[in-house]
């Protein structure tokens, strides 16, 4: 029988341990809007562990699909080939997201800043970028009317920014009640998970604090990752390591 008891950390990659603490966040029978990348393996490890429930809907139409691997696109074939349906783009949005039905946006970016506005669209000047990102894809309007928004990424200077360089998608907006005052429903960004740790909210001003730390990292390491003066909660944990059961299921998923 597989082990369920947590290993060293050292047996798990950086990546994986942030995958297994971003698929631990998700509850059985949640209905999930994933983005590609690491959101999607989070969440597929997540249908595979401990939510066997999960509704995953991609932004292609797919409503409850199983992908046996992490999809390389919205347009994967496997993901319409194991969804429960597959229903055309403007239904997915209209009547899904915008009507209230989607529990948790899952998205990943290339910036965020304190308040979990993110950005997917250009680093550097808009019309003269040093990087052109993927755009926007259905970002904006997820992270707007799911639920809550859960954001992965990895926890450097340059993705951790003080300012964004363009605003794909609006978290917490300028902090305190703007979001609100924007019209947007749902919660917005409830965490950031990171290869350091995790952030959440607070609930008063929105910015965004360091809740939780990886075994073997630092509140340094995670200070020096990030460009604004980074708050630390007084009641800061270690995240539990991943159990072999977890990294053996990832492993089977994301190997080709």
């Amino acid at each position: 029988m597989t082990a369920t008891v947590p290993v060293p950390a050292l047996e798990a990659t950086t990546d994986e341990i942030m995958t297994v603490v971003a698929a631990r966040e998700l509850t059985d029978g949640v209905v999930c809007f994933v983005g590609i990348g690491l959101p999607s393996t989070a969440a597929n490890l997540a249908r595979h562990m401990h939510a066997p429930r999960a509704v995953l809907i991609y932004e292609s139409g797919t409503i409850g699909a199983k992908p046996t691997k992490p999809p390389l696109s919205i347009g994967d074939g496997e993901l319409a080939e194991t969804a429960d349906c597959v229903v055309s783009v403007p239904e997915i949005f209209s009547y899904w997201l915008q009507a209230g039905r989607v529990d948790v946006g899952f998205l990943g970016a290339a910036q965020v800043d304190r308040y979990g506005n993110i950005n997917t669209t250009v680093v550097g000047d808009y019309d003269n970028p040093t990087v052109r990102l993927p755009g926007a894809g259905g970002a904006p309007e997820i992270a707007a009317s799911a639920q809550q928004t859960f954001l992965l990424l990895r926890q450097t200077p340059r993705s951790f920014v003080p300012s964004l360089d363009f605003r794909t998608s609006v978290g917490h907006a300028e902090g305190g009640s703007s979001r609100q005052q924007l019209g947007m429903q749902g919660r917005g960004p409830t965490v950031i998970i990171t290869d350091i740790g995790v952030l959440r909210p607070d609930p008063t001003s929105g910015e965004f604090i360091l809740t939780a730390v990886h075994p073997g990292r630092t509140v340094e390491e995670a200070v020096a990752a990030t460009g604004w003066p980074l708050r630390v909660a007084p009641n800061l944990v270690e995240t539990v390591p991943p159990t072999l059961e977890e990294l053996d299921v990832l492993r089977s998923l994301t190997e080709s």
